[in-house]
């Protein structure tokens, strides 16, 4: 899964219920949906947000994967903070979020 497939599934999900209905239910405005839904990375409390309502891990959206949950859930917010700057290709983004991972594995294992 990728974080640019998030608008779509999101679409997908609210089906033809209303943007303003679904966007309370999530608890973001409904222009945020709105652009969601339309290709834009959401902020990080945002992503958190729609990942609840989405049912899904965060990590799995980003494509980041570590073996241990509890490394994973920590910086997978990092990641996705580092993939919606638009000054940042994809590439540079998912790389800076391989070497947190890689950074907080070490630490743990002091």
């Amino acid at each position: 899964m990728s974080i640019h497939r998030l608008g779509k599934l999101v679409k997908e999900r609210r089906e033809d219920r209303g943007i303003r209905e679904v966007a309370q239910e999530i608890g973001i405005s409904a222009a945020t949906l709105s652009r969601v839904e339309r290709g834009k990375l959401p902020d990080l409390f945002t992503f958190r947000k729609i990942c609840t309502w989405l049912k899904v891990d965060p990590a799995e959206i980003l494509g980041v994967s570590t073996e241990d949950h509890s490394l994973r859930q920590n910086s997978t917010f990092a990641a996705v903070h580092f993939k919606a700057d638009a000054e940042l290709s994809q590439e540079a983004a998912g790389d800076i979020a391989l070497l947190i991972l890689a950074a907080q594995r070490e630490a743990m294992r002091k």
